[in-house]
């Protein structure tokens, strides 16, 4: 496996934060020369980083990244993916629902590929959320043509380049796949586990994520409207350039 940054998310996830980086740290182990655990913490309230600061001193990987206060989660992930130092690069979220021992098998195919999706084969939540994932997954897909099958999955893999490129806004870490997919990056998509919350609670609704990400659904369907698309013949005294400024992405 590639030098990996595992970058994570938190907000007030206190009750979950242990067992997760137990688990992170039996996936991808604790060498800082091998792996970055970055856990940026959006300005929690509660016990996380009392725990961040005793996990500090036991794994050489971890690494913290502190808001002075909450911004959210597209803050803490492009706070993360700018900060990030390998190459290739996981992210999850914090609540534990997401089973660390994938992440070798995503790492292992971000080898072939820009970006790696995971998808929740089984899902543990609400039928409310189950049913709003699916109404919101169709809707946008609708909208902006992709394939992704499950993008509110926070497991995805991508190499750290084009992550630097991609425009951030409020909302941004919903469609990451889409905008990468304007960078040219080609797609592959695999079953993850997906785990009941053990602890703390769920930071959305249904309600209150579609009012916010329909506006958003529109900015990026304008984004891929306006984008450029050109071919380069040739570049004298360079090899010609087969880099387009706009592919589709594949699964």
């Amino acid at each position: 496996m590639e030098p990996l940054s595992v970058v994570i998310p938190i907000y007030n996830e206190e009750a979950c934060l242990d067992r997760l980086l137990q688990e992170i740290q039996a996936a991808v182990g604790c060498d800082p020369a091998r792996v970055e655990i970055l856990v940026v913490d959006d300005g929690s309230t509660d016990g996380t980083p009392e725990v961040l600061r005793r996990w500090r001193r036991q794994c050489p990987a971890l690494r913290v990244l502190t808001f002075a206060a909450n911004a959210g989660q597209s803050a803490a992930m492009a706070a993360g993916f700018r900060n990030a130092s390998m190459d290739h690069v996981v992210a999850m979220d914090g609540d534990g629902q997401s089973d660390p021992a994938d992440i070798p098998r995503l790492a292992e195919l971000l080898d072939d590929f820009p970006v790696v999706c995971g998808y929740r084969a089984r899902r543990h939540d609400t039928w409310s959320k189950r049913w709003g994932s699916k109404l919101a997954n169709a809707i946008r897909r609708s909208v902006t043509g992709d394939r992704i099958i499950d993008i509110g999955c926070s497991l995805k893999g991508f190499h750290r380049e084009p992550l630097q490129k991609i425009p951030y806004f409020e909302g941004s870490h919903r469609f990451l796949p889409v905008l990468l997919a304007l960078q040219g990056c080609t797609i592959t998509q695999i079953p993850v586990h997906h785990r009941p919350r053990s602890g703390g609670v769920s930071k959305y609704s249904n309600w209150g994520r579609l009012r916010r990400t329909w506006i958003d659904l529109l900015g990026v369907r304008w984004l891929q409207s306006r984008s450029l698309r050109y071919l380069v013949k040739e570049d004298s005294g360079r090899e010609a350039s087969d880099q387009a400024g706009f592919l589709t992405a594949r699964s």
